[in-house]
């Protein structure tokens, strides 16, 4: 009773906090609504929240979005000031928010991922780039007030754009920090893993976000109207990519530029910003963030970090924390799902990695002492380490063997005959689902939910080491070397790294689910089989014929704990997170049902491995 008391108590303080936050604001700052003109005529539509101190001069952050810098009307003010980042307010930021080429309030025609222009010859050369040097230049010519310097930022989607910025080199520009990126559509981000399909992401996105917009608008377009809500059973029923073109319609361009570049052509890799990072100048420091256990994009941040340190030599630092995908803006960065991270990490990364970073570039003000070149959380121990550079030059290689048994060993005889196998039954018909619940949209738990649900299928191979007797930590990128047979010519492999708890594993004496034997999915990750040799080139497995199959795994940063296990999984289907795979050699985005057949699938002991980075 004294509880339910204190909460009604509490409910008209909190009320009057959020009132007298949103009464600062409005207070303290103005709004300007702009229409900035491109160098080819193009008008992006702009809104700026200004601040009215006028004692010092106050420097831009920039967020360029394809998804609205709603509330249009200067009388109405973003909800900045019930966000956790209201810390950009309060340190007098002029906050500019921007409706991209072709989105929303903007002018002109939008391009998804709209690719790099290295070599631009004339004003009607434009790509994102050079839609943020317009930007940019404008706003330090005609804002008053201003330092003239410019900071962006940006998540997902957002994020590809502060990468353009980067890209963009205005000598105005001071720091830049891509956020979960959007990095490469094919490889490792959003809508493809190793060249499979995540067909529940693609078409849920797509058949609203990508519905065509003839003039600037206000008004967003209207989702799909799902007619079940069971997402296992509406992509079973609708079972083939032509089925679901057909619910699409024939407006949704990314839709049918999807289905009709099926292999890693040009057109993909012109998309993939990895390839000009070499053009960042040395002058911008880049803060690359990301999330373990980033349903969207788990891949973009490790691996945006890792070109911009081979290719640039600008500063470049890397932030991943125990993230689904934008936690770290969030109030709320304790748990996902049913685990727990012991502490409010998105608080401590707001408060000592970003205002930091962008206090220090813009406002010379304050140091960076607390980011590292690479400031990594890691699950399982529940702790922040740093390092001077990722991957860590502290890494043991070690590659852990399966066995006859169900079980992993550092140890076997890699001469031993192909003779010993764990074999099963791939049926597109009852695919593996990628969580036991029933729901519409895809969550953001299942990076990790608990896996026994799989482990009882018999279409899920399981393997698992002993007890542990000691921590065992990973750090880096881990890669599934598979030898297989199967009966078609191609097929999936999915393969998911399990930490399992000990049988009286809790929390504590209040769980809400049943943590003891929890079997913790830390990464997993999909190879589609005709790729395995190359993305460009796919190639027909010969049916019965062992074969390599060997792919990584989005980086890791995890501590096995003491009395826990270590747990390999492997499948052919993850639906309907993944499209089904025929398990024929064929191109899937026009297969009809009949292509489908179901598939013996080989994987051979002893032969086969997991490689795993060991932190020492």
């Amino acid at each position: 009773m004294k509880k339910i008391l204190f909460v009604i108590c509490l409910i008209p303080f909190l009320g009057f906090t959020q009132n007298a936050d949103s009464l600062w604001f409005v207070t303290n700052y103005n709004k300007k609504e702009v229409l900035i003109p491109m160098r080819d005529g193009v008008k992006l539509f702009t809104s700026l929240y200004i601040p009215k101190e006028s004692n010092e001069k106050h420097p831009f952050l920039l967020t360029r979005t394809p998804y609205s810098c709603a509330p249009y009307g200067e009388n109405n003010f973003s909800g900045i000031w019930r966000s956790p980042r209201k810390y950009f307010t309060n340190e007098n930021y002029i906050i500019v928010q921007q409706d991209v080429r072709g989105r929303w309030m903007s002018e002109g025609t939008f391009v998804d991922v709209r690719p790099y222009l290295p070599n631009k010859k004339s004003n009607a050369d434009v790509d994102e780039s050079s839609d943020t040097f317009d930007t940019i230049d404008w706003l330090i010519h005609h804002i008053e007030n201003n330092s003239g310097n410019v900071g962006v930022y940006g998540t997902s989607y957002p994020g590809f754009y502060a990468t353009m910025a980067a890209l963009s080199n205005h000598p105005a520009l001071k720091a830049v920090s891509p956020q979960a990126p959007v990095t490469d559509w094919f490889i490792g981000d959003d809508f493809h893993h190793n060249g499979a399909l995540m067909v529940m992401d693609a078409f849920g996105f797509y058949s609203s976000f990508g519905k065509p917009r003839p003039k600037p608008t206000k008004v967003g377009p209207e989702g799909f109207n799902f007619p079940i809500q069971d997402n296992y059973e509406f992509f079973l029923r609708n079972g083939t990519l032509p089925q679901l073109s057909k619910l699409m319609g024939d407006s949704i361009a990314f839709w049918n530029d999807l289905m009709n570049h099926p292999t890693y052509s040009d057109w993909w890799k012109n998309r993939n910003d990895r390839n000009y990072v070499q053009n960042i100048s040395s002058n911008i420091p880049t803060l690359i963030v990301g999330g373990l256990f980033d349903a969207e994009d788990c891949w973009g941040a490790w691996n945006l970090y890792k070109a911009i340190e081979t290719k640039s030599k600008n500063k470049n630092q890397l932030v991943m924390g125990p993230w689904y995908h934008g936690q770290w803006g969030t109030k709320d960065g304790t748990h996902l799902g049913n685990v727990s991270f012991g502490s409010n990490t998105s608080d401590w990364y707001q408060q000592n990695i970003e205002l930091p970073f962008f206090n220090y570039y813009l406002k010379g003000k304050g140091s960076i002492e607390n980011s590292s070149e690479a400031t990594i959380f890691f699950s399982g121990e529940n702790q922040w380490r740093k390092f001077t550079e990722w991957p860590s030059t502290k890494i043991e290689t070690r590659d852990l063997f399966l066995t006859a048994n169900g079980g992993l060993s550092y140890f076997t005889n890699k001469m031993a005959p192909l003779s010993s196998y764990t074999e099963y039954i791939s049926d597109p018909a009852k695919p593996v689902p990628y969580t036991e619940d029933v729901h519409m949209g895809r969550t953001r738990e299942y990076m990790t939910d608990d896996q026994r649900f799989a482990a009882r299928r018999p279409d899920v191979l399981v393997y698992q080491t002993p007890i542990l007797k000691e921590d065992l930590t990973l750090a880096g990128t881990a890669f599934a070397d598979l030898m297989v047979s199967i009966s078609g010519t191609d097929a999936d492999f999915v393969v998911k790294i399990i930490d399992v708890f000990p049988d009286d594993f809790k929390y504590t004496e209040h769980d809400a689910y049943p943590m003891n034997g929890y079997q913790m999915l830390v990464r997993g990750e999909v190879m589609r089989g005709k790729f395995r040799n190359s993305f460009e080139k796919p190639e027909a497995f010969i049916s019965g014929k062992p074969t390599q199959v060997k792919f990584a795994f989005p980086d890791i940063a995890h501590t096995f704990k003491k009395g826990h296990r270590m747990m390999i999984q492997i499948q052919s289907s993850w639906f309907p997170l993944v499209d089904r795979n025929p398990q024929k050699f064929t191109d899937i985005y026009h297969a009809t049902e009949t292509d489908f057949q179901k598939a013996n699938i080989k994987i051979f002991n002893n032969q086969s491995k997991i490689i795993i980075p060991i932190l020492k």
